[in-house]
C-alpha cells in the first residue's frame, strides 16, 4: 500500500482517485516548500493531464483540512494556501511584491514567545507568525 493510501486510511478517508492524486501533488509541493492554493492544485493537475474539476479540488482540500492532513493558511487577502500538516513548526515570510512565501524556523523567537506567555501566566497552545515584507533595493 502506498504512503498516500496509508495516510488517507489513517484519518478515516476512503481511497478515491482524486484524493490520491491531490495528496501526491501536495507531497511533491511540500518537498519543494511550496504553498499552493486550490486553483494552483487544479492547474498542476491539468498540466499533468488529470481531469479533476475545481469543485472537487476544493472539496478534497476541505476534507483533508478537516481530517488534519493539511493546514490552510490565510497569508493573502482573499486567497488561502495549503501545505501538508506537520509536527515541524515553522513561520512564514510573505513578499508583498512577488507573493513568494519563505518558511523559516528561529529558536530564539520560539523561546521568547514561551517567555511572554509565562509572563502573562498563560499557556501558549499554538501561534502563527507571518512577516509581510517588500524586497529591499
Amino acid at each position: 500500500m502506498t504512503s498516500e493510501n496509508l495516510e488517507l486510511r489513517k484519518v478515516g478517508l476512503k481511497i478515491t482517485l482524486p484524493r490520491v492524486k491531490i495528496f501526491k501533488l501536495l507531497e511533491t509541493m511540500s518537498l519543494q516548500n511550496e504553498h499552493v492554493s486550490a486553483e494552483d492544485v487544479y492547474h498542476h493537475l491539468l498540466k499533468r493531464g488529470e481531469s479533476i474539476g475545481l469543485p472537487t479540488v476544493y472539496r478534497v482540500l476541505a476534507q483533508f483540512e478537516s481530517a488534519g492532513l493539511v493546514v490552510r493558511r490565510h497569508l493573502f487577502k482573499g486567497r488561502s494556501v495549503f501545505e501538508l500538516a506537520s509536527d515541524d513548526h515553522h513561520d512564514h515570510i510573505v513578499c508583498l511584491d512577488s507573493s513568494e512565501i519563505i518558511e523559516f524556523r528561529d529558536h530564539i523567537i520560539e523561546r521568547r514567545q514561551q517567555e511572554i506567555a509565562q509572563q502573562h501566566n498563560v499557556e501558549l497552545v499554538d501561534h502563527t507568525l507571518v512577516l509581510y515584507v517588500r524586497k529591499s533595493n
